[in-house]
Parts: structure tokens; sequence; C-alpha cells
């Protein structure tokens, strides 16, 4: 590997800003805050807004949309189509 080109790679804790859970992983990203973790090593923190701990998709918590009620939307908007040869 090329020496000086590469970013710092090393651990940080991502944290749910909604949820409060967090995680170690390795990372480019740099913060000025840290948090002391269940090893008892301190890391920088993260905190984003979402992940599949708040997820809609992945809570379960997605909507789920009315496909026939938006046909009928686009119909009152656009019109009807009509069928080849009328």
């Amino acid at each position: 590997m090329k020496q000086g080109i590469h970013p710092d790679y090393h651990h940080v804790v991502f944290r749910d800003a909604s949820t409060g859970n967090g995680f170690l992983t390795r990372s480019t990203l740099t913060s000025d805050r840290t948090v002391e973790w269940e090893d008892g090593n301190v890391y920088p923190l993260v905190v984003v807004d979402v992940t599949n701990e708040s997820h809609p998709f992945w809570t379960g918590a997605q909507r789920v949309m009315d496909t026939a009620g938006r046909v009928e939307k686009f119909e009152r908007r656009y019109g009807k189509r009509r069928a080849k040869g009328e």
C-alpha cells in the first residue's frame, strides 16, 4: 500500500440520535466528542440521525402505499388511457 495517501482508519462509536443505541466500528470519520465504550477505552463519538434501530424499514413501521389510490389520482389528473384503435 502506498504510504502517505490514505486517511487515518480508526475505531469510532456511532450513536443513533433518536434511540441512543451505539455501535463500535472502524471509520475515517473524526469527531471532537468522545465516549467511553464498554471495553473501557475512549473512542471518538459520531451521532447519526438514522440507523437500523430507528429506520422505518427495519423497525416495521414503514407505511404501505395505497397503489389503487395512486392510480385513481393519476387518472383524475391526466385522464384515463385509451386502448389502441379507439
